[in-house]
């Protein structure tokens, strides 16, 4: 099977040869310079070219997202939303991605803005949280917009290819659940998740919700919505992957292996994914480090993980 066959089957809870080896999130720039001076090759300057040299499997993650200098709420309608009409995707690069797809070398990743991430990019945390409840009129305004952006990339991308997966940045959670109520999501969140998810979907695609935190709690939520999955189940902030895989047996899942073991050595390393591995057998998972590998983690530690995660992708596999 090539690269986009496994991510493909492991999606649809289908039989694999191996699982997919890849890094979900692309290592913090401090990890990647210290790799630099322990022997890492100077000349692998890019995600793909560093994930190769390690024996992972290339996907291939971008995310368009409407881009303008701003200052404050102030200036979001004379700045940010005339940037918002003519989503920019690069050409060269997209036809590049497509071919790597088709010949089944990589799986795409699309991620774009979502509907609690885009009001706080543009708002900062604490107004935004305080929007909710004093300026819900923009908070609505902001979520139109970008829904319609988004919109508007999915009919730009479909020129060139369909993504395999889709993921929704919101970071909705910390490490005691959910940063806003059930009812606000359904408020304020949900009515525009119920026109972009259809949207990925028609597209063939895999559509997941990407949030830190324990993100437990958001799942019948999500579920509700037309959401399959989350990224990236961070261990710290308490989220139990098999718990979740007993309660939502289709649930799709991509990250969850605690990064803080990383640096700890092989025991602690195989511990971790023991604790993983039902999950790996189950399908719909893909395991990967539950966030990006932090810098207290060294090539030679970084070179042991990836030959631990081609044991136990194929161990999950028979």
């Amino acid at each position: 099977m090539n690269v986009r066959e496994r991510f493909r089957a492991v999606m649809d809870f289908q039989p694999v040869d191996r699982l997919p080896m890849t890094e979900s999130y692309w290592w913090w720039d401090k990890t990647q310079n210290r790799w630099y001076d322990e022997g890492l090759p100077r000349h692998l300057k890019t995600h793909g070219e560093i994930a190769q040299y390690f024996g992972l499997d290339l996907h291939r993650i971008f995310w368009p997202a409407p881009q303008a200098q701003i200052k404050g709420v102030e200036e979001y309608d004379s700045l940010f939303r005339p940037a918002m009409d003519n989503p920019q995707l690069d050409r060269a690069e997209m036809e590049q991605y497509a071919r790597e797809q088709q010949e089944g070398k990589a799986f795409l990743w699309c991620q774009l803005d979502g509907f609690f991430w885009f009001p706080r990019r543009i708002m900062g945390i604490e107004r935004h949280l305080l929007a909710f409840y004093d300026e819900p009129e923009l908070m609505h305004k902001m979520n139109r917009d970008i829904l319609a952006f988004n919109l508007r990339t999915l009919e730009r991308m479909g020129e060139f290819f369909r993504p395999d997966l889709f993921s929704i940045a919101e970071d909705m959670s910390y490490n005691h659940g959910p940063m806003l109520s059930q009812a606000m999501f359904d408020e304020f969140i949900a009515p525009y998740y119920r026109q972009l998810v259809p949207a990925m979907k028609k597209l063939g695609s895999t559509v997941v919700v990407d949030s830190d935190g324990d993100i437990t709690d958001l799942i019948p939520w999500l579920d509700a919505v037309g959401v399959e999955g989350l990224t990236p189940l961070e261990r710290m902030a308490g989220t139990d992957i098999n718990r979740i895989r007993r309660d939502w047996p289709r649930w799709r899942m991509l990250g969850a292996f605690d990064k803080t073991t990383m640096h700890r050595g092989e025991a602690v390393m195989r511990k971790e994914f023991e604790r993983i591995l039902p999950v790996m057998k189950s399908g719909g998972y893909l395991p990967s480090c539950d966030h990006q590998t932090p810098p207290e983690v060294s090539l030679n530690d970084y070179r042991l993980y990836v030959k631990l995660l081609g044991e136990y992708c194929r161990t999950a596999a028979k």
